[in-house]
């Protein structure tokens, strides 16, 4: 924490600019070392952009324009100063080397947000929504990590932690002034209190809903051979990503494409033809598309509709009853053997879409449905994997506090009730070791 850090700041490659980030107490010096402003001002405005030239010694590396942030009014509430540079790689490079010969050394991966965290200025919840912004590949990631950032996971842990405290508060009377509360007072009214309290954790723990606000949906395209699943894969991605040829046993293995619907990603695997074979690599390709379809959130399960039902698909069938499934007829366009009642008998819960690969106008219906199970997880609370971790955590030992209460242990009920006031501040940084901050800022990019 005391030495002055540099980075680029800016993604590699050729772009518009360039950024050499400089924090530390003597980031204004480094910043004189290295930057030449254009009216030969030696003290710079905070908060002010100067055009002026970076230098390295009497060599100039570029024009640019550079501000100097003074403390606290910086992204690391210590002195901030940026160098805005001619995009490119080399420039870039050459600049933030003229910083480390200047006085700073290379910053380590999100050592930036780490300072900010440290300093006050924001808590651990919110310094990790800002990798998650980064990283957001679409608009509904980026409304979860714009959410965890303005605070919505913040104040939803501390609310739960206040809560908390309370019943920490009342226990603690209880164990102190037994004359006073007695210990069946004290369980009558904490009890319900703590059981909410988890069961309100525990609903905020939606892993899959979280999964899918991050990541996407993943929804897989399974059949048996020749139902034309492959088709269906490049018609809804439009692009030419699957091998299609009227010979069974074609794909091979897992095809995956992406699709953006109202702001959510969602990922098609297109896979193999679920059959028995004796070709050992159409094997290989089976056993990859079970796995798809065990880590799909919805199976799309691809029925020639041209023809009637044929035992390969009832089995599949029976295989998909536990999961969330939507059955298509496929090959609209030709005239049809199957109808949804048929679909219905084999999957009462399923829904059942009529389409055709050769007519766009028939694959919408399909779209909205995936686009409406992705938006399922737009309003979650909690959703990267370690603020889910520390809830569940912390709601299991809300329960295991309730049942030392019902035994009259009341004390050893105070102990899990700080375990989970603990694993409550993991979330945002208020109880934090060394080795969780150095596991979190480690998954960084530099210069953030």
């Amino acid at each position: 924490m005391s030495d002055t850090i540099a980075a680029i700041a800016t993604a590699p490659g050729e772009g518009g600019i360039s950024i050499v980030r400089i924090s530390g107490d003597e980031a204004e010096q480094v910043l004189a070392r290295v930057f030449r402003p254009a009216g030969g001002s030696s003290s710079p405005e905070s908060h002010r952009l100067t055009y002026g030239r970076a230098v390295d010694g009497d060599e100039v590396l570029d024009e640019c324009m550079a501000v100097l942030m003074r403390a606290p009014r910086s992204y690391t509430r210590e002195d901030v100063a940026e160098l805005q540079l001619h995009g490119g790689g080399a420039t870039a490079q050459r600049v933030l080397a003229a910083c480390l010969a200047a006085g700073a050394r290379l910053a380590e991966p999100g050592e930036f947000t780490r300072r900010a965290f440290l300093n006050g200025r924001i808590d651990l919840s919110r310094a990790e929504a800002v990798m998650a912004l980064i990283r957001s590949r679409g608009e509904q990631a980026r409304r979860a990590a714009l959410r965890q950032l303005t605070g919505g996971t913040a104040a939803f842990v501390r609310e739960a932690a206040d809560r908390l405290y309370a019943i920490q508060a009342g226990l603690a009377a209880a164990i102190d002034y037994p004359e006073e509360i007695s210990d069946e007072e004290a369980t009558a009214d904490l009890r319900p209190r703590i059981a909410a309290l988890a069961e309100d954790l525990r609903r905020a723990c939606d892993e899959q809903g979280a999964r899918i606000a991050r990541e996407g949906l993943r929804a897989a395209l399974c059949g048996r051979p020749n139902v034309g699943k492959s088709s269906l894969l490049n018609a809804l991605t439009r692009e030419d990503l699957a091998i299609v040829t009227p010979i069974a046993g074609t794909t091979r293995d897992t095809v995956r494409g992406e699709l953006t619907l109202d702001g959510c990603t969602v990922w098609l695997t297109d896979t193999a033809g679920l059959r028995d074979t004796a070709d050992p690599v159409e094997r290989l390709g089976v056993a990859r598309a079970e796995k798809a379809l065990a880590e799909a959130d919805t199976v799309l399960l691809v029925l020639d509709a041209s023809q009637p039902l044929t035992d390969e698909d009832r089995a599949l069938a029976e295989r998909l009853r536990d999961q969330r499934v939507i059955a298509l007829l496929n090959k609209a366009d030709l005239p049809q053997c199957l109808c949804p009642a048929d679909v219905s008998v084999l999957l009462p819960q399923a829904r059942c879409l009529s389409v055709s690969a050769r007519d766009t106008g028939s694959l919408r219906p399909l779209l909205d449905a995936l686009a409406e199970q992705a938006k399922a997880a737009d309003s979650l609370t909690l959703v990267q994997p370690r603020h889910l971790d520390a809830a569940r955590r912390a709601a299991a030992h809300l329960d295991r506090a309730a049942q030392a209460m019902a035994e009259g242990t009341a004390d050893l009920a105070s102990v899990d009730l700080l375990a989970a006031q603990t694993a409550l501040g993991e979330i945002t940084g208020d109880a934090v070791e060394e080795k969780l901050l150095d596991r979190v800022f480690a998954d960084f990019c530099v210069g953030k």
